[in-house]
This record gives structure tokens, C-alpha cells and sequence, in this order.
């Protein structure tokens, strides 16, 4: 038994110090005081970023949406010139954002049946072919405007003339034998709407060539847009 005391040494312990109230609630997690701090910053942030979230997507929005009209204009060139055909390139409204869709159409000429405005145009179910060709042929291709910014966000202008169609020769370059014709299309925001995006438009030079250009920029800006 003697040898056993040795062993253990001295008896080991003291007096529980009881843990204290204020801690036990800060292992259990916030407190009332804290959590409401918490949210009053919360509430702080998120105030001054959602605004400007908003603005940063619109301008996004905006963006894309010249890219979306470039791209129609530079898709109906690349048509003609890769099947050595006429092209059109056609908007019409879309009936969810307002804006326009647009559509890039074939033709093949003859002397008999030249490809203008009453041509025999491709639609996207219907395909054409030059005469005498083996093939299928070839059918309309189509962009949508879905996701553009509302009408009540983005104002979309076509033009001169309110024309909604150009139409490109086998050469890529537009044709001028028919009028009117789409050379130019602003995008600003709507009367009425916050400014959350600089206005651009898209212009068609007579060669065939679409471009975004800054309509308010200085006269001795290169962005600026042809007269």
C-alpha cells in the first residue's frame, strides 16, 4: 500500500471553478446584441451593392446586345460569300424582351429569277440550291432576342427609314438596287430608364464590313460613328 502512495504522488486536484454565464452563451453562438449587429450590416450591403449589381448586368446586357446585331450583320456576309449566293439579313419583333430577332436568308440567282425582295428566299424549314445542284440545299439560320434587355430598358432603333432588311450580294458587298435598306442600328437606353449604359450603334459600310461605333464621341474620336 505504501509502495502504491509512491507511485500516485500527492492526491492530485482543487475546488470546480464554475463556468460563467457570458460564456456558456458565447460557445452556444451569437448573441441577441451581436446577431442584430450582424444583420444591420447585412442589410448595409446589401443596399448599396444589389444597385449596382443591377447597372453592372444592364451594361453586360447592353453589350452583348450590339455584339448580337455584329454578328448578324457579319453572319449574312459570310453566307454569301461562303456559298457564293445572295443573303438577306431580315429583324422582326420578338414578343418577349420587345427587340428585334433576326434571320439570315439564301438565294441563288438566275437571269429567269433574280434574288431580290420577291426572290425565292430560304426560310428556316424550306431549303434552296443553286440549279441543277445535288443536295438537300441550304435553310435560313436565326438569332433571338429573348435575352436582350426589355424595351422598357434598351431602346433599339433601325434604320435609315425604319428598313428591317439588307440584302447582300454573291461578292459579300450590300446590294444597292434594293431599298430600303438596314445600315445602321442604335442601342440607348429607354426614355425614361436610368442611364446604366453608354449608347452605341452598329453601322454596315456599302462593303459588307459591320462595326460598333460610339455615336457621342468627339468628332476627332475614332470611335465615332459615320455620319
Amino acid at each position: 500500500m505504501d509502495q502504491q502512495r509512491k507511485l500516485l504522488g500527492r492526491p492530485q486536484g482543487g475546488q470546480v471553478r464554475p463556468v460563467s454565464a457570458v460564456c456558456a452563451a458565447r460557445r452556444a453562438g451569437f448573441t441577441l446584441v451581436e446577431a442584430m449587429i450582424a444583420l444591420a450590416v447585412f442589410a448595409t450591403l446589401l443596399a448599396i451593392g444589389v444597385p449596382r449589381m443591377s447597372d453592372w448586368l444592364a451594361a453586360n446586357k447592353a453589350a452583348a446586345a450590339n455584339q448580337f446585331y455584329a454578328e448578324a450583320f457579319t453572319l449574312a456576309r459570310a453566307k454569301a460569300l461562303t456559298h457564293n449566293s445572295a443573303s438577306r439579313l431580315v429583324l422582326s419583333a420578338n414578343t418577349v424582351s420587345g427587340q428585334y430577332d433576326w434571320r439570315v436568308d439564301l438565294c441563288f440567282p438566275t437571269p429567269e429569277a433574280p434574288c431580290d425582295a420577291d426572290g425565292t428566299w430560304s426560310t428556316l424549314t424550306n431549303a434552296v440550291n443553286r440549279e441543277g445542284a445535288a443536295g438537300a440545299g441550304f435553310t435560313s439560320v436565326s438569332g433571338n432576342a429573348d435575352a436582350l434587355p426589355e424595351t422598357s430598358r434598351m431602346s433599339v432603333t433601325i434604320g435609315p427609314d425604319e428598313a428591317s432588311a439588307v440584302y447582300f450580294t454573291p461578292l459579300g458587298w450590300v446590294d444597292p438596287r434594293i431599298a430600303p435598306r438596314l445600315t445602321r442600328i442604335d442601342l440607348a437606353p429607354a426614355a425614361g430608364a436610368a442611364a446604366t449604359f453608354r449608347p452605341a450603334s452598329v453601322v454596315l459600310t456599302l462593303a459588307g464590313v459591320a462595326a460598333i461605333c460610339d455615336p457621342d464621341a468627339a468628332a476627332n474620336d475614332s470611335r465615332r460613328c459615320p455620319e
